[in-house]
């Protein structure tokens, strides 16, 4: 367990390196890891909001991380929230301030060499009632899953703005794909307060783990949770149990947002750590935790780290706003503000 003067600050967790990202330390919710043909890990980080596209940073000794790229957007009125990498392609999801602003929707690019990404192409997704495209899942060198925006769609509730789609990337039609069809649907909201985020299957067991997204300071939106759904009968899905985080007033008063958001996605990828018995996720001032859903009726947190302040913060705490693990156990977190990037050593 590492301690400060302050009480502990980590518990199976061993930091091997933090990086400020050339002073671009406002990281989103896109990281993927490239294996490179020479043999290097590169980790590609999407950014919260401009003036940054993608950051690559060499991960390859995890003690040593080092940026190897760092592009632009392509103007102040957007940002590239997510990304994802399939051998040397990434996509990288384009959304704007305000609806019917250009560039929305994916670009692809070339990372061969990833010193030099090199755009391949495009995909629209604005409108005018569109903001493009917040979050993507690129697995399978074919299909780009999107939680996005389009030309012909009109929310019904403005915050309700990101519509499934699928896109497929070989031929960039999507007129020949199935519909996908509604199978279940688990509406918690209200009583609780909802802003579901990620949905984290674990095939083997027919269990989901789910994150609702802190949105608000100072825990104004508590409790934001990460429940085990059980969906062995997956026209009935049944929470069994939450996993179990700090009292609120530990960490409402230290600044920021205190509550679930982004989990470990299990991505089937070469250099990617996957597990059926442990959720790893981020809980911005609470920092990044693994809860071990081995009974699943009783999750139990078997680590945690949450990284001191970064200076110049304007929320003074550390906002933690994803994780990615690879294979060798190593674990990779960011700051939503100012931090930039946080490597650990997971021990399990």
């Amino acid at each position: 367990m590492a301690t400060t003067a302050k009480g502990p600050t980590s518990r199976n967790m061993r930091l091997l390196a933090q990086h400020p990202l050339n002073g671009f330390g406002n990281c989103g919710e896109g990281m993927a890891i490239q294996l490179t043909r020479d043999r290097r890990r590169v980790l590609w980080i999407a950014h919260e909001s401009p003036p940054k596209n993608v950051t690559a940073v060499d991960v390859t000794d995890p003690r040593q991380p080092a940026v190897i790229a760092q592009t632009d957007l392509p103007h102040d009125k957007m940002r590239s929230n997510s990304l994802d990498v399939v051998g040397n392609l990434m996509v990288v999801a384009y959304q704007t301030q305000t609806t019917g602003m250009r560039p929305a929707g994916f670009e692809i690019f070339d990372i061969e060499d990833p010193v030099k990404p090199r755009s391949i192409a495009f995909f629209d997704a604005s409108g005018p009632s569109s903001r493009g495209v917040h979050h993507l899942w690129f697995v399978d060198g074919s299909y780009v899953h999107m939680s996005a925006g389009a030309a012909d769609f009109v929310p019904r509730n403005r915050r309700d703005d990101q519509c499934y789609r699928i896109v497929d990337v070989r031929i960039l039609d999507i007129s020949d794909l199935a519909r996908p069809r509604l199978v279940s649907r688990w509406n918690y909201q209200p009583p609780y307060p909802g802003f579901c985020h990620t949905v984290l299957p674990l095939f083997e067991r027919g269990l989901l783990a789910v994150s609702d997204e802190s949105i608000a300071d100072g825990g104004k939106d508590w409790p934001k949770l990460v429940w085990i759904v059980d969906v062995r009968e997956e026209t009935k899905p049944v929470p069994i149990s939450t996993c179990p985080l700090p009292t609120l007033k530990a960490f409402v008063k230290r600044g920021g947002r205190f509550g679930a958001h982004n989990l470990h996605e299990n991505r089937p990828a070469p250099g990617t750590w996957t597990s059926e018995t442990v959720v790893v996720g981020t809980f911005f001032n609470g920092g990044v935790r693994a809860f071990d859903i081995s009974d699943a009726f009783r999750p139990q947190e078997v680590a945690w780290a949450v990284p001191p302040a970064p200076r110049k913060s304007r929320a003074k705490a550390i906002q933690l706003n994803d994780v990615f693990v690879d294979d060798r156990e190593v674990l990779y977190t960011v700051d939503r503000l100012i931090g930039g990037l946080y490597i650990y050593e997971l021990r399990l």
